[in-house]
């Protein structure tokens, strides 16, 4: 990881905290060490140090006392910070009385959205950390991340199933049971294997209810769980007027990795063509549009239409601003278009992507067909939207 430049920058000025959020290994510690090798920090995966914290907070605001105030001058790092969710108030106290810069780490909101903890009343930035993107793998190996993903030490392994393997155990063991935020453990060890199945797809909660054996409601909670830590995001409906024919009420989930999201599956990408390839390749340009929308700063939303008769445009973004589809295949003919094209005489988009496997852009009809290379490029370079 020391070779990759990440494209997350973090620069506080006087008296300024912040927080950063990331899924588990996608790199936050080393990224914190990188910018700020000098800072104090305090990591809570030390089990004595969480453990003596959990008992007496205070003693972080006695230690910060007794350190140097040279060291002071920059951010006070401390890692995990969900773990003891009451260091908050003491940071809070910290931050208003002495004036320091705090950085706090971690890979859940769960205990803190939960009423838990003190998110400290806007006195910090958020930033989020996701995994590596296009922008800072260099050259791509499309085939390697559909099966190996982006999360660091993954990407950068040749085979990477049995870490993959080992990232979903640790997740479940040290981020959901070992954290108590589920009591029954075999329910949500079936629903995770059912989620994978059923990503980037409509959500049916009451079918994943009847596999899992539990009612769709604790679906509903089981879902949220994986939002509150990271691991996966919620696509909406595209809702801009009221239309009988068109999906409005079924979200749709991705996990935060297309590797992780494999390893589940059981998926195996051979060729870059094929089903199990397209949906690879969708929840790819889903993890980078995502990305440059925090990286970047963009407030813009992402969403899909599906219409009840089956036409669909994978991603909507900004409020109908921009129709992208994407297609996992080497040429697109005009019965692929039909459905972007549905939409644009529906809602007027200002730009309409087909991103493909093409070897060269071209345009039809006003829909911008498009390699996903190109199209990925021109993302970031902030020429999409």
């Amino acid at each position: 990881m020391e070779l990759i430049t990440r494209t997350l920058k973090i620069d506080l000025p006087a008296r300024q905290s912040a927080f950063l959020w990331g899924p588990r290994k996608t790199g936050k510690t080393t990224l914190l060490k990188q910018t700020f090798p000098e800072a104090l920090t305090f990591d809570l995966l030390n089990t004595d140090l969480c453990f003596t914290l959990i008992k007496s907070p205070w003693l972080l605001r006695e230690q910060l006392l007794a350190s140097p105030p040279a060291l002071l001058k920059q951010p006070v790092i401390i890692d995990e910070i969900q773990k003891v969710p009451a260091l908050l108030d003491e940071v809070h106290k910290m931050i208003e009385e002495q004036g320091l810069r705090f950085i706090l780490c971690g890979s859940s909101t769960r205990k803190l959205k939960r009423g838990c903890g003190n998110l400290l009343g806007g006195r910090a930035w958020r930033f989020e950390l996701f995994p590596l993107t296009s922008q800072e793998v260099g050259k791509i190996n499309l085939l390697k991340i559909c099966n190996n993903g982006l999360v660091p030490a993954h990407y950068l392994q040749e085979d990477a199933a049995r870490s993959l393997t080992a990232y979903v155990r640790d997740y479940l063991k040290e981020e959901v049971f070992n954290e108590g935020l589920t009591r029954n453990i075999p329910a949500f060890s079936r629903f995770f294997d059912a989620m994978a199945y059923s990503q980037g797809e409509l959500l049916n909660y009451a079918n994943i209810a009847r596999d899992c054996g539990v009612d769709a409601k604790t679906v509903r909670e089981y879902y949220q769980i994986l939002v509150d830590t990271l691991v996966g995001q919620f696509v909406e409906p595209f809702k801009k007027r009221q239309d009988r024919g068109v999906i409005l009420r079924a979200p749709k989930f991705y996990l935060f990795d297309v590797g992780v999201a494999g390893a589940i599956a059981g998926r195996r990408v051979l060729e870059e063509r094929g089903e199990a390839f397209g949906k690879a390749l969708e929840h790819f340009i889903l993890m980078e549009i995502t990305a440059y929308r925090a990286y970047c700063e963009k407030n813009f939303t992402i969403n899909f239409w599906r219409t009840k008769t089956g036409l669909e445009v994978d991603f909507v973004l900004g409020a109908g601003a921009v129709a992208v589809e994407v297609k996992g295949t080497s040429r697109i003919d005009r019965r692929d278009l039909r459905p972007i094209q549905s939409f644009i005489e529906a809602y007027r988009p200002q730009r309409a992507f087909v991103i493909s496997n093409e070897k060269a852009s071209r345009s039809v009809d006003g829909v911008l067909i498009q390699p996903w290379r190109e199209f990925l490029k021109h993302l970031w370079q902030g020429e999409v939207i």
